[in-house]
């Protein structure tokens, strides 16, 4: 038993589960999925907003709150959830993903990795140990631990490398963390890639150093989707069935489903919140681009199906014009729509674990869906 996480219910015709992950800010019901503030606040939203959409939990990314504000403004605010103003729970990213992309001259060493700061040059010199301490300062229920991917497609070798560091850096992050015992969750980041015998290893080890929940970082970043889905479910079969599976930065609809089925239980994405701020808008029909001329005089709301603010008081008319004159409230009224698209998109794949009809939900989704391109 794994007095984290509870699973409630099976599906019977997949390996989608329902379940709870009990952190201190509140118990979170899964499949869930995770809006993304990475500087501590969904952008065009108020906390509250997100909270009246029903999002159980919000994602920050330690490397841009070390960087700003820094960790002396949040200890002075005893952790991120009084530094925010919110109460319920929040996980953090680690911030490598940040760490690789944003800084032009990396370092990776056995010890750690160096990078310069996107800001302003500054060289930074983190180890695994740091990044442990940085969010036990911020006090986020659920912890990444620093790990190290590589783009694809790379040499088997950097694939390799990447395991045997993530790895390493995962039972040295593991073992800092038990020196300081709370209530918080360590995760652990399993890689390599869509090169199975590499991925299997990496799990394998990972396992041994018995995380609170385990995630499968490095994908969905281009591989083929039939790869990508083959890693997902084989991870899925062999990751411990009493602890919560995360999907990293995945935000696709039919990807999502697709590994809930497989038996993944937590999601986080940029896709919805930032495509709304791009003018692109998720409905039950498939993607709305709002900028299209098409629109100028259309009364419809967004989705007929859908009972957001935004649907049940706009047309796509007035929100292409609040588009095309870059006035602040588009992208409030489309943050709106989306997030509470992908929100309720969840309750719906809840309840149908719970009835043991995940596969009609799937063919009521994406039937005669017709998708916009930009």
């Amino acid at each position: 038993m794994n007095k984290h996480f509870t699973i409630k219910a099976k599906d019977k015709n997949s390996s989608a589960r329902l379940g709870e992950i009990h952190t201190p800010h509140g118990v979170i019901e899964t499949p869930v999925f995770a809006p993304v503030g990475s500087q501590g606040t969904i952008k065009a939203f108020t906390h509250s907003q997100v909270e009246d959409l029903g999002a159980q939990i919000m994602l920050v990314n330690a490397y841009h709150l070390f960087l700003r504000p820094g960790l002396e403004t949040i200890r002075a605010h005893d952790g991120v959830h009084a530094f925010m103003s919110w109460t319920k729970p929040i996980l953090s990213d680690s911030g490598g993903y940040q760490i690789y992309s944003l800084s032009p001259l990396v370092k990776v060493k056995s010890e750690g990795v160096q990078f310069s700061s996107h800001l302003d040059g500054t060289k930074i010199f983190v180890t695994p140990e740091d990044v442990i301490n940085i969010q036990m300062t911020l006090g986020t229920d659920i912890l990444m631990p620093l790990d190290y991917f590589v783009p694809y497609p790379s040499e088997r070798q950097k694939l390799k490398k990447a395991v045997s560091l993530t790895t390493s850096w995962a039972q040295r992050s593991r073992m800092h963390f038990l020196k300081h015992p709370s209530a918080q969750q360590l995760w652990g980041i399993c890689q390599g890639g869509v090169e199975w015998d590499l991925r299997e290893q990496s799990i394998a080890e990972l396992t041994e150093v018995d995380f609170d929940g385990y995630a499968l970082g490095g994908l969905g970043i281009g591989e083929p989707k039939t790869q990508f889905m083959d890693i997902v479910e084989k991870s899925c079969k062999i990751l411990p069935e009493n602890k919560p599976r995360y999907l990293m930065g995945i935000g696709y609809i039919e990807d999502i489903l697709e590994a809930v089925e497989k038996g993944v239980d937590f999601f986080d994405c940029v896709l919805p919140t930032r495509n709304a701020r791009n003018g692109t808008l998720f409905t039950s029909q498939g993607r709305i681009v709002i900028k299209n001329k098409k629109y100028d005089q259309d009364p419809r709301p967004l989705d007929e199906e859908c009972s957001c603010y935004t649907c049940r008081h706009f047309s796509r008319s007035y929100l292409r014009h609040l588009y095309e004159r870059s006035e602040i409230s588009s992208a409030i009224l489309n943050t709106i729509h989306n997030l509470f698209f992908y929100l309720d998109f969840f309750r719906k794949i809840r309840q149908a674990i719970q009835e043991n009809s995940v596969q009609e939900l799937r063919k009521r989704l994406f039937t005669n869906k017709e998708e916009e391109t930009i």
